[in-house]
């Protein structure tokens, strides 16, 4: 049992390298492909071996997703804000360092997730049903300090109300994995096309000893926002990473560990809340409820096992990964990479989400260009989720 447990262990890995690495799939996608697999293909593979491999590949994606986020300005929606303090320090020829802040973010957070686990599960039990009944007014809350936050406060309301209808508008229609081209066009395509018009050019990387860096801070503020997304539907790592900053104040460096531990903290979270409330947060915890209706103790300690040595195993490889790339990135014709990765893209959006699929991929591409030429911070455009939840909540 152990043996097919670690090989299924290694296989997640190695799928979650994959899928953080290719720009636009995102884990959520990967979930609901891996629901639709285990109803037909993968009905004869035991639930365990199959509730191993998605875990692991959901903590490895949050490691790995950072390196196109920060190499090639292409996020998905966890990993959105990374492109500003990531892409500063790529252009110091620093994107080595910027990575790796990110992973050992990561990796606090799968070492501090183990240890808060089950003080965590007795807060959400006690919690759960007081915010349950405030959840829009929570959501609407958190819209307006998005807002205030910013010195351009009518364009960032701007921005978000167009974001917003945009999204119910999009959500409304019989598209595929709506999703998938209302926000690759938004945070990925429309930045790869700005980079593309600014003929960006990537300086020579340093890979140098990078001393450790202050986590205390970031994680604090990770540790404290991450839950919010156990909660409250329509919320990203991306907002739960503002408010985390909100309460740690972090400089940039700072601000890529929090970004980081977030990331993995809302996916840890995710198992956490399907054990103790049953709701699913993230497309890997949807798949694990397909597979197995109820988790029990016993599957929850095996999915924080397997979340601790994928995670230990993901620094790792990010590490190696990172300083593969970044040895080479400057020798790429970025202009030509930047080409092919919105080629990716296109063909993903046409196999997964078909014609119109590709029409909302550009419409939504159009928009996001339109949104940060506002220059306000590209959070505000969670309001293609954030708008139509609160309807939903409140009509």
């Amino acid at each position: 049992m152990l043996i097919e447990i670690l090989l299924f262990l290694f296989l997640g890995t190695i799928a979650g390298t994959i899928t953080g690495l290719i720009p636009g799939i995102h884990i959520n996608l990967m979930g609901a492909f891996l629901i639709s697999l285990s109803a037909s293909l993968l009905f004869s593979i035991p639930s365990i071996f199959l509730i191993t491999f998605i875990s692991s590949m959901a903590i490895t994606h949050t490691f790995l997703d950072f390196i196109p986020s920060i190499f090639l300005g292409c996020p998905d929606t966890d990993t959105e804000l990374s492109i500003l303090p990531g892409h500063k320090l790529l252009k110091k020829g620093k994107g080595y360092e910027a990575i790796m802040l990110t992973a050992y973010g990561s990796l606090a957070a799968v070492i501090i997730l183990i240890i808060i686990c089950f003080p965590a599960i007795k807060i959400i039990q006690y919690t759960y049903e007081i915010i349950k009944s405030i959840v829009p007014y929570l959501l609407i809350f958190i819209s307006i300090l998005l807002i205030i936050l910013e010195k351009k406060k009518l364009s960032a309301l701007f921005v978000f109300m167009l974001t917003g209808i945009l999204g119910l508008i999009i959500l409304n229609l019989e598209i595929n994995e709506p999703l998938l081209p209302l926000l690759t066009g938004l945070f990925g395509s429309s930045m790869i096309l700005i980079s593309l018009k600014n003929k960006t050019k990537i300086p020579e990387q340093k890979i140098s000893k990078i001393s450790k860096p202050k986590i205390f801070k970031p994680v604090v503020g990770a540790l404290i926002a991450s839950p919010l997304c156990s909660f409250l539907p329509g919320m990203g790592s991306g907002q739960a990473a503002i408010i985390g900053n909100i309460i740690s104040r972090v400089n940039k460096k700072g601000f890529l560990v929090l970004l980081g531990a977030t990331n993995t903290l809302v996916m840890g979270f995710s198992f956490i809340s399907l054990y103790t409330i049953s709701k699913a947060r993230t497309g890997a915890a949807v798949a694990i409820k397909e597979i197995i209706q109820n988790l029990s103790l016993e599957t929850l300690l095996l999915i924080l096992f397997i979340i601790l040595l994928s995670g230990i195993i993901s620094f790792f490889l990010t590490k190696k990964l990172t300083k593969m790339l970044a040895r080479k990135i400057n020798k790429i014709n970025y202009s030509l990479l930047s080409i092919g990765t919105l080629f990716i893209l296109f063909i993903i959006v046409i196999l997964i989400s078909n014609t119109l699929g590709l029409i909302t991929l550009i419409i939504s591409t159009i928009t996001g260009i339109y949104c940060m030429s506002f220059n306000v911070k590209r959070a505000n455009m969670m309001g293609c989720l954030l708008l139509p939840v609160i309807l939903f909540y409140l009509l």
